[in-house]
C-alpha cells in the first residue's frame, strides 16, 4: 500500500452511524441523515415535555441547529432558549441537556464531528427515564 494511502487510513475517524439508521427513543427519535469521515448528521426530535438526558460525550463536538419548535439548552451551569434557527455548539465533554418544554414537537438538526462517533459515546449523568447509572 503506498505511504499516502496508509496515512490517510490511519487519520480516518472511528464513524459507528450509517445513513437511515434511527432509534427511538423515550422522549421522542432520531434518524441520521448523512455521514462521512469524521461527521454524522442527524434529525432529532423531542417530544412536548420531554428531554434528553444530562449527558456528555467523550469523543465527539456538537452543534444543534433548531428548525422547528422552541426549547431549552443547558451547557454546563448555563440554560439558554433556542428557537427556529438557534444553534449551539456542544465541546466535547461539556455537559448539556435539550428539553422541550413547549406544547409542539421540538426539531433539530445535529452535526457531530470528531474521533469517536456512536451511540455508546453517551455518558448519562441525569436521566428522566432511569437510563442513567446509579451513583453510590
Amino acid at each position: 500500500m503506498p505511504a499516502t494511502r496508509a496515512k490517510q487510513m490511519s487519520m480516518k475517524q472511528a464513524n459507528g452511524y450509517k445513513t437511515g439508521q434511527k432509534g427511538k427513543r423515550p422522549w421522542g427519535n432520531w434518524r441520521v441523515t448523512d455521514t462521512g469521515d469524521g461527521f454524522a448528521v442527524k434529525r432529532i426530535e423531542v417530544a412536548p415535555g420531554h428531554r434528553l438526558s444530562l449527558q456528555r460525550h467523550e469523543g465527539r463536538t456538537e452543534r444543534w441547529v433548531v428548525v422547528a419548535g422552541e426549547g431549552k439548552v443547558t451547557l454546563g451551569t448555563r440554560s439558554k432558549r433556542l428557537g427556529i434557527g438557534g444553534t449551539v455548539v456542544i465541546p466535547r465533554k461539556t455537559i448539556h441537556r435539550l428539553e422541550n418544554d413547549r406544547k409542539a414537537p421540538l426539531v433539530l438538526i445535529e452535526i457531530q464531528y470528531g474521533p469517536r462517533l456512536e451511540e455508546s459515546d453517551i455518558e448519562r449523568l441525569s436521566d428522566d427515564y432511569a437510563r442513567a447509572p446509579k451513583r453510590r
